[in-house]
């Protein structure tokens, strides 16, 4: 459809049939089996309201969308097709490791092609928009919805949402298996003041825009169709009606003129907040802040009509947002097939296909990040990767847990996941293994709160925790683990302890398991953990006595092949930390690119007391930004630069590094590059990402990584507000995590 037709179209509507243009009804309406992420106060729509209601949310499969759009185009006075939406984070059924993991990749590519599968099964089964990608900086890991993050770094974020929002959108949002993304949560909601949920962030405006708004404005540069509001407050103002952050940053400064969505009924939450006193007042400050769809409330369906009518706000605002939404709809091809890509023929065929799992085992492999490989006094040797030949004794609740998707993983099923037992018994067939659960991830008196349900953790696991099966399941694993050559215990949280409205003011592996561990430690001193989590954890304990630790995070669908795959040496881990692994929860927020102080600790001067330290752990984290370990050994030569000195006007110059392989195993080093700015007009931070590569090679082989570093890259918001470099001296780091000290330095002159 033309501009011009749109606009006849728009003309053409009545006010009350555009305000209900602005209307995402939940799945529920129309489907009672449908997905429901948010909490849901009751508040009845009109039969009007429903068949006019431009978008829902929560539904997909190909029947049941095909059907409920034929009703509903039937109803619709000038036959507008609905929209389709749906929380697809990381995969439909066929679940990629979380958002958290893929970032520990380093591998835009491996994202994208995530995405590009997650938008073949979610087009396939009706969906046209998926809330994805999370552009929100992270940094405390009390915060459960870090797993929907891609890190603590800018550039890393930057990059990796570029890279999703290609994914799911191709080159044309209305190609085929393709669909529309949504860049969330804008803007900041990745800071929440102590971690916990929908509170409020305290951000500068300087601090907003060197480290939170770059990830956004690389999705919106990418093309991406949709930007969702953040349920907090910035500046004292909730986001949905922040008209300087939607009209002036998010709309002129950062370019975007897409769909802007509100989250699940924050434009009702703005009362709650004290910023709206009643829902018509929340109604107008949203719509002259430039919210276009307001997310399952009656707010604008209920209010804007009124404040039309009695001059409070513009029809001209109106007419604005429901031409976005009809422009959205036309891009998409829904005008003329209301039902896009939806098939149930080709749905069967898609759905958890072979191409789309062998992609899942490959993600979930290249996120693992090996934290820990001690290699034994005696004989050399580490115990990954694992001895065939030995007597292994695998052991803990995830051994034979099939939930290995997050609890963003809204479509997932368990009984499509392969288990670590399954691909153990499938890749290991003939040897010595034997599999113990030992004991549930949680305690039997522990419950989780999900959309204000208190559930019990017996209900979640297939366990029967009276203390006989308790004792009886402890013994059988401390048996096993007294007889076995190596452990591999298998632990973590249990999926629903990390995502949306899961912080967590304690972030250690949950008690009943670290119980059993120290146990199983004491009888066998080589035990490989492998740590299932939605985030970082504290694991000072964990890495203290087990001889090997390994992190899988959520791994997905394929997880237990992909993790034996590593176990077993088949491939080689080369994942790296996208998140810092806290020394402990009271360090957090914690992140390597942070400000130095005037009085800087570097971890050597215990006899000065007066420096910016704690008294008692130290200042660095467990684990930090970049960090990860190989099962061969790199060598890094010192940085070579082209030149000492770069232009400022359009300068460039190159750095690089030999990077050998000195093991006996092929394996990928990440090189990364980070740069800072000695001295400046405004404090810069130590470090910062600027570049990565990854450099596969086999053992003995050699080569030259090289990375340009262009002027453009030495920008930043100096003390006058303006995006741009300052001249003066350089430093550059390559090295293979967020802690090198391979350094060169260089004048911008």
């Amino acid at each position: 459809m033309t501009e011009e037709k749109l606009q006849e179209l728009l003309n053409d509507m009545t006010l009350e049939e555009k305000i209900n243009q602005l209307l995402q009804l939940p799945g529920s309406y129309y489907e009672k089996s449908a997905a429901v992420t948010g909490g849901l106060d009751g508040s009845p729509f009109t039969e009007k309201q429903i068949s006019q209601a431009g978008s829902v949310l929560g539904i997909y499969g190909a029947e049941t969308i095909r059907s409920i759009q034929d009703q509903y185009m039937r109803n619709q006075p000038h036959h507008i097709p609905l929209l389709f939406m749906l929380d697809v984070i990381h995969g439909l059924r066929t679940v990629f490791p979380m958002p958290l993991a893929q970032g520990a990749a380093f591998d835009p590519e491996i994202v994208e092609a995530c995405a590009q599968a997650a938008a073949r099964e979610s087009a396939v089964s009706g969906v046209h928009v998926t809330f994805a990608p999370m552009a929100d900086l992270v940094r405390d890991a009390r915060w459960g919805r870090v797993m929907e993050s891609t890190g603590e770094d800018p550039y890393l974020n930057s990059t990796l949402t570029a890279a999703m929002v290609r994914g799911f959108q191709g080159s044309h949002a209305g190609d085929k298996d393709r669909m529309a993304a949504c860049v969330k949560h804008f803007a900041g909601y990745g800071a929440p003041t102590a971690g916990r949920e929908y509170n409020n962030v305290e951000l500068s405006e300087h601090t907003l825009r060197e480290f939170y708004l770059p990830a956004y404005q690389s999705g919106i540069d990418a093309g991406s169709e949709l930007v969702m509001t953040s349920f907090n407050t910035l500046n004292g103002i909730p986001s949905s009606g922040n008209q300087w952050l939607i009209r002036e940053v998010l709309r002129e400064e950062m370019g975007f003129d897409g769909v802007l969505i509100s989250d699940w009924a924050a434009i009702e939450e703005m009362i709650a907040h004290g910023f709206c006193e009643d829902e018509k007042e929340a109604a107008g400050k949203a719509m002259e802040a430039g919210v276009d769809i307001d997310m399952v409330t009656g707010i604008y369906c209920g209010y804007l009509m009124k404040l039309v009518e009695q001059g409070e706000v513009g029809e001209r605002l109106v007419d604005e947002a429901v031409m976005r939404v009809l422009r959205l709809k036309n891009k998409l091809g829904l005008f003329e097939n209301p039902y896009k890509d939806a098939d149930a023929a080709r749905e069967k065929e898609v759905i958890l296909c072979d191409e789309h799992r062998k992609l899942a085992r490959k993600a979930a492999r290249e996120s693992f990040v090996l934290l820990k490989n001690k290699k034994d006094g005696k004989t050399g040797k580490a115990i990954l990767p694992l001895d065939p030949a030995m007597k292994i004794a695998f052991i803990g609740p995830y051994v034979d847990n099939s939930e290995l998707h997050s609890a963003w993983a809204i479509a997932g099923r368990a009984e499509d996941a392969v288990t670590v037992r399954q691909a153990a018994e499938e890749i290991l067939p003939g040897c010595n293994v034997v599999f113990c659960q030992g004991s549930g991830i949680l305690d039997g008196g522990e419950n989780l709160n999900r959309n204000g349900i208190d559930i019990p953790c017996n209900s979640l696991e297939k366990t029967d925790f009276e203390t006989n099966s308790k004792r009886e399941m402890e013994e059988h694993a401390l048996k096993a683990a007294g007889e076995a050559d190596a452990v591999v215990f298998c632990m973590g949280e249990h999926r629903l302890q990390s995502g949306e409205a899961a912080s967590r003011a304690d972030i250690t592996v949950p008690e009943v398991q670290m119980k059993l561990f120290r146990k199983v430690c004491e009888v066998n001193g080589r035990v490989a953990a492998v740590v299932f989590s939605g985030r970082p954890l504290d694991l000072r304990e964990v890495s203290e006595k087990a001889a090997a630790v390994l992190e899988v995070w959520m791994p997905g669908t394929e997880g237990g092949h992909a993790i034996m795959d590593v176990l077993t040496g088949l491939y080689n881990p080369s994942g790296k930390l996208p998140m810092s692994f806290p020394y402990c929860t009271g360090q957090t927020p914690v992140h390597y690119n942070q400000y130095a102080t005037g009085r800087p600790c570097s971890g050597k001067e215990d006899r000065i007391f007066y420096k910016s330290r704690y008294l008692d752990i130290p200042n660095e984290p467990l684990y930090p930004f970049g960090y990860g370990l190989s099962y061969t050994e790199f060598e890094i030569s010192p940085v070579s630069l082209s030149s000492g000195v770069m232009s400022q006007e359009g300068g460039n110059l190159k750095a690089s590094v030999q990077v050998k392989n000195v093991g006996n195993m092929e394996g990928t080093a990440v090189l990364q590059l980070y740069i800072r700015d000695v001295a400046a007009s405004v404090v810069r931070p130590v470090k910062e990402l600027k570049g990565f590569l990854k450099v596969t090679l086999k053992p003995g082989e050699e080569r030259r990584a090289e990375f340009e570093i262009k002027e453009e890259m030495l920008k930043f918001y100096t003390i006058d507000g303006k995006f741009k470099s300052e001249k003066g001296k350089f430093f550059v780091w390559i090295g293979d995590s967020s802690d090198t000290e391979n350094r060169a330095e260089f004048v911008l002159q």
